[in-house]
């Protein structure tokens, strides 16, 4: 029997997750609802309302089964009880880029990774190329628009 692939996370992103589960869960009645009073108007096939109802309902279900498995798989990691001299999940790290410029990151999961805000993801170039770093180490990491070289600068788990 294959093993399941754990899917580690901040507590934040599960709850997100959760609230979005909820959300979907709690717009299902309503498509239902918008289906029976498509199905109202006549000839299904010719209904706009009806198709757009049932295309929606097949996009939910998509949706509620995909969190309902990340749900199931989420291991929740709390990055300040976390201790390691590399670049772990959780991790938030300083680096210095080519122009001897600052940069955080933190390193979360997929579900989680928004770069604006210096989250990334653990399977994304970059956050491939830092697992396992050390300060001082030296990185390379080619991403769409080039090659990029960094520094590990600090290495935080807060």
């Amino acid at each position: 029997m294959a093993s399941i692939e754990k899917l580690p996370m901040l507590a934040e992103g599960y709850e997100r997750m959760t609230a979005d589960l909820k959300a979907l869960r709690d717009e299902r009645p309503l498509i239902v609802d918008a289906i029976e009073e498509a199905r109202a108007h006549g000839d299904l096939s010719e209904n706009a309302e009806y198709h757009a109802a049932k295309e929606r309902q097949g996009q939910v279900e998509a949706m509620v089964a995909d969190l309902e498995d990340k749900i199931t798989r989420a291991q929740i990691i709390d990055p300040a009880t976390l201790t390691s001299d590399k670049i772990i999940f959780g991790a938030t790290i300083t680096l210095l880029d080519e122009d001897e410029k600052p940069v955080k990151y933190q390193i979360v999961g997929p579900y989680e990774a928004d770069a604006k805000i210096g989250r990334i993801s653990y399977n994304s170039p970059l956050g491939k190329a830092l697992i396992g770093r050390k300060v001082e180490e030296e990185v390379e990491v080619t991403v769409p628009s080039g090659d990029k070289f960094y520094l590990v600068q600090k290495i935080e788990f807060i």
